[in-house]
C-alpha cells in the first residue's frame, strides 16, 4: 500500500488515498474525505510503480 496525494475533482482540495500496488489494473469509486462526493479512481501499476492515475468526478 502506498499513499497517493491528488486534487479532488469536486472541491479541489488536496486529499490522499492508500493505493494497493498488488493489483495491476484498478477502477473503483471512493468518496472524497473533505466534501464526501464520489470520485471514480482508475489506476495502473507496473512492476510496483504507479504508471497512471485518474480521479474523475461522478455526476450524482
Amino acid at each position: 500500500m502506498e499513499e497517493h496525494f491528488f486534487q479532488c475533482p469536486h472541491c479541489w482540495e488536496e486529499i490522499s488515498m492508500l493505493l494497493d500496488y498488488s493489483v495491476s489494473q484498478q477502477s473503483y469509486v471512493e468518496d472524497c474525505e473533505v466534501c464526501c462526493n464520489p470520485i471514480q479512481i482508475t489506476l495502473s501499476i507496473n512492476d510496483h510503480t504507479l504508471e497512471s492515475f485518474s480521479a474523475q468526478s461522478i455526476e450524482q
